[in-house]
């Protein structure tokens, strides 16, 4: 399974996420929910990159199925806006997978308050 963690700050602005484990849904290669997953959040790792111009700490794994990106604090609130709303789209996409595929993608939301489920 993978297991999304989104990291919130109280003001329940997104400020990293982690994708960890694999969908083991079919082989390598044919894994349509890994692949899904996979586009989603590098789609949303590159337009925040390329739209904003705003560099997120990523770390990978080295074999795969593990990711995990972090968004620096933003001094200017319309780049903060433009990033925040690339990411909740990044979310939308990713609970859409775990609508139609939940057997193989669970997204949690963890703040200083605690975990909730998305």
């Amino acid at each position: 399974m993978i297991d999304v963690t989104i990291y919130r700050t109280d003001d329940g602005k997104i400020r990293a996420f982690t994708l960890s484990g694999h969908a083991d849904f079919a082989k390598r290669g044919k894994d349509i929910v890994c692949a899904g997953v996979s586009a989603v959040s590098f789609g949303a790792i590159n337009a925040v990159m390329k739209l904003t111009n705003v560099k997120p700490t990523i770390q990978q794994g080295e074999k795969g199925g593990y990711l995990h990106c972090e968004v620096p604090l933003i001094e200017d609130r319309h780049t903060e806006e433009k990033v925040q709303l690339l990411l909740e789209g990044m979310i939308v996409s990713l609970q859409t997978i775990e609508r139609d595929y939940g057997k193989y993608v669970k997204l949690t939301t963890k703040s200083l308050g605690g975990e909730t489920k998305c």
